[in-house]
C-alpha cells in the first residue's frame, strides 16, 4: 500500500511540475479588453418605475372579476428584463407581460386580473422578478368586497347545547 501511495505521489508531482508554462503568454489581449468593458457595464443597472405602485378597485360585489393595467418604464442605464411576475394567491393573475429586454427609456405594461372573491378589505401583492438592483419589485391591488345581494343566504345550522339549563326546577 505504501508503494502505491509513493508511486501515485510521484506521478502527481511529475505531472504538476511539467506544466510550468508561462501563464502570461496565454493571456489574449482581446479577452482582457472584453472583460474590462463587461466590468464597466456591470455597474449600470436598469431601474423600473411604475405609473402607480398600488391600484384600488374601490367597492366591488363578491365574485365580480376586475382588472387593471400597470405600466412601467425603464429609467436605468441598461436593458430591463422581467423574468417572472407572480401574485401572492391564485385569485390574482398577472398576464400579458413581455419577456423581451426593454431598452432604456421605453415603457411596457402588464394586466392584473382579480376574481373579486373574499369579504371586506382585501389586498394582494404582485411580485416582479427583474434584473434591477434589488432583483424584486412589487405592486399592490386593493378592494373592499361586499356580499353579493343575489347570492343565496346560507342558513346557520341550529345548535343544541346538551349542557344548557332547561329552566328553573319546580318542587
Amino acid at each position: 500500500m505504501k508503494k502505491v501511495m509513493i508511486l501515485l505521489s510521484a506521478v502527481c508531482l511529475i505531472s504538476l511540475s511539467s506544466c510550468k508554462q508561462d501563464a502570461a503568454a496565454k493571456i489574449d489581449a482581446n479577452n482582457v479588453a472584453a472583460a474590462s468593458e463587461r466590468d464597466a457595464q456591470s455597474g449600470k443597472l436598469p431601474v423600473i418605475e411604475f405609473d402607480k405602485k398600488e391600484h384600488d378597485f374601490g367597492e366591488i360585489v363578491s365574485g365580480t372579476p376586475v382588472e387593471t393595467v400597470f405600466t412601467y418604464t425603464n429609467k436605468g442605464e441598461a436593458p430591463l428584463v422581467i423574468t417572472d411576475i407572480k401574485s401572492t394567491c391564485g385569485c390574482t393573475v398577472p398576464q400579458d407581460w413581455s419577456r423581451a429586454p426593454l431598452a432604456v427609456g421605453e415603457s411596457d405594461s402588464f394586466t392584473v386580473k382579480f376574481n373579486g372573491k373574499g369579504a371586506n378589505k382585501t389586498s394582494k401583492v404582485i411580485n416582479i422578478t427583474a434584473n434591477t438592483a434589488t432583483g424584486k419589485e412589487s405592486v399592490k391591488i386593493t378592494a373592499f368586497i361586499t356580499p353579493d345581494p343575489n347570492a343565496p343566504v346560507k342558513q346557520a345550522p341550529l345548535r343544541t347545547n346538551p349542557n344548557a339549563n332547561p329552566g328553573p326546577l319546580t318542587q
